[in-house]
């Protein structure tokens, strides 16, 4: 019998055929040279399988490319799937995820790449799959059903539809078999089809309803624009309930809020930030700041924090912030970037600007377009060595003992006679048998693996061993580039390199405010770079629209797909947002004119002239059957909760009366959100608060290149002052304010602090002007 290794073909890898193949007469063979048996077989594999490419082989988004090669004839979301569904008169399966999520690896896996799974639905259904990162709107649509009729959401999300694209069930993962007395997917396939075949007149019925439903449950329960300024008020208080709602959830252990699973929730800790600062003299403003530094040291401690290769994961799967999911997103990278940058204005402490330069530098590193872009994530699973046929969860990321071991033995540069892989190990918590929970680890992925986390602090590691502070660190940044040159002959996670705006507009906010506050000039560049890259390929300037998002072809090279998709309200909010906060990092007018025409744009777009509030998507497809409003600030924040901060600056830097009146029906629309549940919008309510107590700005005038500029300058940009606006005065200013600031005595630097339109006498050296600050002197 003759064996043929066939590892690496596509025949074994998605097929599942042993990596083995056995010829029972192998004399026949004799003669042929053993690369034939290889080359046929990959050849075989290669044919058979470009037949079986269906429609998702045209997209562009790494999620659908991932199931272009299934046996599930998926169609992408749009007009071919539909006509067809309503000629065919056949039920849409709809299957949302994205390409970095883990279970939706496993659906795959398991029932998607499965002939027989693969046949029903064919058979039965119109199957389309979405990427829920290209469409949001999608996705918000049908995870509000799922989670209305499961009381559940998730990915991968799985949704049957009648042609008319109305819900009529749904959840998220399903297993291909039935098990402990549950359906699984193929069971359900095959009762929807049945149902469908004998009673579609009921299940449209159904649909229809369910679509009542939703619309009801939706609505903003509020009168006509018109009317509304009469019945009622933004309450300036709210931020009072919103903290206290905060205090209650908060885990004063180990920091964040809520139990496990724990996610970072920098919006959280930013309005705790905002409370600090707000009521400085008080037990609330002691407290907001002990419980958000708290969490972003718990964290940077844990191991959702990668202290190899930089950057943070999505969650922790325990309340420690141990085990992490160890996908990650760029939208994470750009909010705690943000949040460790306040937390050091605020303490001075270079524990925090030590995390901000992490983020900054694995974004940089591993998240970069070569012209400028921000990719999406990294994934969580990826193979454990290169010869694996199946990838694990947090394989780039974990290790056993002695792969350790056997890295760092050699001795301490400060005391050689300690190992270096014994402080490591000790540091890091570091065992034997790995340091993960079996409650943690459900699936048995992290067997006998360590994830790195500080539970002891760097003081403590110094005692132990009869060292300094400094030396501890020292050692350990030496044993963590062992580690990470080590790691690096890793298979890499998959990395989704589509290029999203708004999250590359949240990016462009954490470079910039880092580059002011840390006075790193590369930041300041680097943010540049990203906003130049998607005014050259996510803006249209003839119609001043944005797109959602861009992709990398198989040569490096930026493109998109035949009909590209129109940007969505994050788009517009987190891209202005990133805009502005690049205005007042560089003073350069361009980026605030940009800003100025996408608010115009959005406003064009999204705007609710009845109820006011923006819709999270457009009117212009059809395909929509609902529009929400965006009113939770999660793991992104709200659209809503970020144009309220933008309508506020941009009321301010263009002098546009619209705006101010927009900002307050847009806080009337979410007067009855911010009275009911203030803590699921922490960010709006930040918002609310600098538009009750105004915002405090600072018009610097004079030459950009004169030393002295620089000084005032440092004088805002490194202090934190939530309500604090910097701008520069020149005669092109867009504000008549400004332009009548643009000239001073003799042409000299010189700062003018603002509020309510009222403005104190020009100062011009940093004294005068943090006296000013500091309330050590009047504000106008």
């Amino acid at each position: 019998m003759l064996a043929i290794n066939i590892t690496k073909s596509r025949l074994n890898r998605l097929w599942k055929i042993p990596k083995t193949l056995f010829l029972k007469k192998p004399s026949i063979y004799v003669n042929y040279n053993s690369k034939y048996f290889q080359n046929s077989i990959l050849n075989f594999s290669s044919k058979t399988m470009e037949t079986t490419k269906n429609r998702l082989a045209q997209e562009r988004s790494p999620y659908l490319l991932q199931h272009a090669e299934n046996p599930v004839q998926w169609y992408p979301w749009g007009d071919e799937a539909f006509e067809k569904a309503r000629s065919e008169k056949k039920l849409i399966f709809l299957s949302v995820g994205y390409s970095t999520c883990h279970w939706c690896h496993v659906m795959e896996h398991e029932s998607f790449e499965n002939p027989d799974v693969a046949a029903i639905m064919n058979e039965h259904y119109v199957n389309i799959k979405v990427d829920r990162e290209e469409r949001p709107d999608v996705d918000q649509l049908y995870m509000t059903f799922v989670q209305a009729a499961s009381g559940q959401g998730g990915w991968p999300m799985s949704v049957f539809l009648t042609p008319d694209l109305n819900p009529i069930g749904g959840g998220t993962y399903y297993p291909p078999e039935d098990a402990y007395g549950r359906p699984g997917f193929k069971s359900i396939l095959l009762h929807m089809a049945k149902r469908w075949k004998t009673d579609s007149t009921s299940m449209l019925e159904n649909g229809s309803n369910v679509l009542k439903i939703l619309i009801d449950t939706t609505a903003f329960d509020i009168k006509l624009g018109s009317e509304l300024s009469q019945i009622m008020k933004p309450n300036p208080k709210t931020w009072i309930a919103c903290f206290s709602q905060m205090k209650k959830i908060y885990d004063e252990e180990w920091g964040g809020f809520g139990m496990a699973p724990k996610f970072p929730q920098p919006s959280i800790l930013d309005f705790l930030f905002h409370v600090s600062y707000k009521m400085s003299k008080s037990w609330e403003g002691k407290e907001s700041l002990e419980m958000a530094l708290t969490s972003l040291q718990k964290m940077s401690m844990g191991g959702i924090h990668d202290h190899i290769g930089q950057g943070f994961a999505r969650y922790s799967t325990d309340e420690k912030w141990h085990v992490p999911h160890f996908e990650k997103m760029l939208y994470d990278q750009a909010q705690l970037a943000v949040s460790y940058t306040i937390a050091f204005l605020i303490t001075k402490d270079q524990q925090y600007s030590d995390i901000v330069h992490d983020i900054l530098q694995y974004v940089s590193r591993d998240l970069s377009h070569k012209q400028g872009g921000f990719y999406s994530a990294e994934d969580a699973d990826s193979l454990p060595t290169p010869e694996s046929s199946k990838k694990r969860e947090g394989a780039f990321c974990t290790w056993t003992q002695d792969e350790v071991k056997t890295l760092l033995n050699k001795p301490l540069e400060s005391k050689s006679d300690i190992k270096l892989f014994e402080l490591f190990c000790w540091h890091f918590s570091i065992l034997p048998n790995g340091n993960v929970r079996p409650d943690s680890d459900p699936h048995g992925e992290l067997l006998d693996q360590n994830v790195l986390i500080e539970f002891r602090s760097k003081e403590n590691t110094a005692k132990k061993y009869g060292l300094s502070v400094e030396n501890v660190k020292k050692e350990l940044e030496i044993a963590k580039s062992i580690l990470f040159e080590a790691r690096l002959k890793r298979p890499r996670p998959h990395l989704d390199n589509k290029i999203i705006t708004s999250w590359n507009g949240l990016m462009i906010s954490a470079y910039a405010k880092a580059a002011s506050a840390l006075n790193v000039d590369k930041y300041k560049q680097r943010a540049v770079m990203a906003a130049e890259f998607l005014k050259m390929h996510s803006w249209d300037s003839s119609t001043n629209t944005l797109l959602r998002s861009c992709y990398v072809n198989e040569n490096g090279d930026i493109t998109n797909i035949e009909k590209p998709i129109a940007g969505f309200l994050n788009d517009y909010a987190f891209l202005i947002r990133g805009l502005l906060d690049l205005y007042e990092s560089t003073l350069q007018s361009k980026w605030l004119e940009w800003a100025d025409i996408l608010q115009e744009q959005q406003d064009k777009l999204f705007w609710d002239e009845e109820k006011f509030g923006y819709y999270s998507s457009s009117d212009q497809d059809s395909s929509i059957i609902l529009r929400f409003k965006s009113d939770h600030d999660g793991a992104e924040p709200s659209g809503n909760s970020i144009s309220a901060l933008n309508l506020l600056k941009l009321s301010i830097l263009t002098g546009k009366h619209e705006y101010q009146t927009k900002i307050n029906n847009l806080f009337l629309a979410f007067t009855g959100r911010l009275s009911d549940s203030s803590s699921a919008l922490p960010i709006l309510v930040s918002a609310l608060t600098l538009h009750c107590d105004s915002i405090t700005s600072v018009y610097i005038t004079g030459d950009l290149e004169d030393p002295e500029m620089e000084a005032l300058l440092s004088v805002v940009r490194q202090r934190y002052m939530p309500d604090l606006l910097l701008a520069y005065a020149e005669k092109k200013s867009m504000s008549e304010l400004a332009q009548g600031l643009a000239t001073t005595e003799n042409g000299k630097v010189a700062a003018y602090v603002c509020k309510n339109n009222t403005c104190n006498l020009p100062v011009y050296n940093p004294d005068e002007l943090i006296a000013l600050l500091d309330g050590k002197a009047p504000i106008a």
